[in-house]
């Protein structure tokens, strides 16, 4: 037989015994993210808010040990995630004034600390809501087209990973605390709250975005200034720090709510992926579990006494653990940078495989 049959044989060969089916591969242009604190990179910076984190000793972990505005010691979940995709090494902030046109083609955040799905959560803090988001995105599309035209950046759109987060603020402050909202029931203001986020995909999705993340409420209750406000009020566990079991409650309800939500989403938008992330069990898990995830503490942050401090009040002059990655949280409501690595890990590994189906 000579060469060339011999290399024609191996080819037939080779193709039969090929694997029948692939495997997805991440081919994600970019990551958009909108949201409140736990996604914003610093766009609060450019508001006149208390909201704010662009001051030490925020940042004391971030490349240049620089407060850039991220509620955390270092980096969020989604600059690894942007890392880790190959895509650039960190999300920026859409309102920071260094953010070119063409960065914009491998994505930006959009979101702003204290937010919520309430406008009245946004407004309560002089944030930016969902919608000023929204337009702030749709200004956004405009600046790319103007560099590379509508069908390239509808392919960048395409591929992207859109990324929602927010309802925690709507909770902790209108619903729990002044509480602003308290003219609804429970479950009235979360169906309220579930509606508007319906919207706010229902709108991306016009926009082409097909892959949508949507993060769901953590536990609540064992964030440090739950943890301290519950311990303040009358109960068995007065003057105890213990997670407040019901807000947690509430939390596992609404995210039952928003994973029927995403679901019922993704089979009547054409074409799209609504995946709803969980962030409420990995923090359990941390909470209940901590020598299993390295940590030491997990309802107290480390900045200050770990009770109340955060924004304005976790400052340089408050003191701080000499070991954040030892702590589930920086503040007394955001992750620290080991966190965010976690569910960084964690969201690569069980919720990006279903988007790229």
């Amino acid at each position: 037989m000579d060469t060339s049959k011999c290399l024609l044989l191996f080819f037939l060969t080779t193709l039969l015994l090929l694997p029948t089916s692939t495997t997805a591969s991440p081919n994600i242009t970019a990551i958009f993210a909108f949201g409140d604190s736990i996604l914003d990179p610093g766009n609060n910076n450019r508001l006149s808010t208390i909201f704010r984190s662009d001051h030490p000793p925020y940042g004391i972990d971030f490349p240049g040990r620089i407060p850039s505005g991220r509620f955390s010691d270092g980096k969020l979940a989604t600059d690894f995630l942007v890392s880790q995709l190959g895509i650039k090494e960190l999300l920026p902030a859409y309102l920071d004034p260094a953010l070119t046109d063409r960065d914009l083609l491998t994505g930006a955040s959009f979101a702003s600390a204290g937010t919520g799905l309430d406008d009245l959560t946004a407004s309560e803090a002089n944030v930016l809501t969902l919608n000023a988001q929204l337009r702030n995105f749709m200004q956004a599309l405009q600046r790319m087209r103007s560099i590379e035209g509508q069908q390239e950046v509808d392919r960048v759109v395409e591929n992207a990973l859109f990324m929602v987060a927010a309802g925690t603020n709507d909770m902790l402050y209108n619903f729990y605390g002044l509480p602003l909202r308290r003219t609804y029931s429970l479950s009235g203001y979360q169906d309220l709250l579930l509606q508007n986020l319906e919207n706010v995909i229902r709108i991306l999705h016009s926009t082409g975005a097909r892959r949508v993340a949507v993060v769901g409420l953590p536990p609540i209750g064992c964030m440090p200034v739950s943890v301290t406000l519950g311990s303040l009020m009358p109960s068995f566990h007065m003057l105890q720090r213990v997670c407040v079991d019901q807000q947690n409650s509430d939390s596992q309800v609404y995210n039952a709510k928003l994973k029927a939500l995403t679901s019922r989403l993704q089979a009547t938008l054409p074409g799209s992926r609504v995946v709803y992330v969980d962030v409420y069990t990995p923090i359990m898990d941390m909470v209940i579990s901590p020598a299993a995830f390295g940590l030491e503490k997990t309802i107290e942050g480390c900045c200050g006494l770990g009770s109340v401090e955060m924004g304005p009040l976790c400052n340089a002059l408050a003191p701080k653990c000499p070991d954040p990655s030892k702590y589930l949280f920086w503040d007394a409501a955001h992750p620290t940078q080991s966190t965010y690595l976690f569910l960084a890990n964690k969201f690569r590994q069980e919720f990006l495989p279903s988007l790229l189906v």
